[in-house]
């Protein structure tokens, strides 16, 4: 039975189907050491219902909900397990990239010697005894 794409999935549709993120965290959450056990156990279980609600494709229906919500968009402190690995994993995965120390060019083939620019015109004074 495959649902289609304009049907609206419900909240325990969501609760069933496990939450990986296989671009950020290959090896899974529990491996990454970003995660404590809870907060990976906790992704694991209630990714797909949190990141449902934070897109839109599921509407709060209760408290509970509204408190996730709330949670999302920075308007009340995380109270709950899930809620405070949602927002590391935000974090986490949000983060700016960091720079190399070697930069982002390539490395010159050619020798440094060729592009010299050398003073001929200077007078140089020997002294020759």
């Amino acid at each position: 039975m495959s649902i289609s794409s304009n049907q609206k999935l419900s909240k325990e549709s969501y609760l069933k189907r496990v939450f990986s993120d296989p671009k950020n965290y290959p090896y899974g959450f529990s491996r990454s050491g970003d995660f404590s056990i809870a907060e990976s156990k906790a992704l694991s279980s209630y990714g797909c219902y949190i990141a449902a609600l934070a897109d839109g494709h599921l509407m709060a229906e209760n408290d509970e909900d509204s408190a996730f919500l709330a949670v999302i968009h920075g308007e009340q402190e995380p109270t709950d397990t899930a809620q405070r690995a949602w927002l590391k994993y935000q974090k986490r995965i949000n983060r700016p990239k960091t720079g190399s120390i070697y930069g982002t060019k390539k490395a010159s083939t050619q020798d440094d010697d060729d592009n010299l620019v050398t003073d001929m015109d200077g007078d140089i004074d020997l002294d020759i005894d």
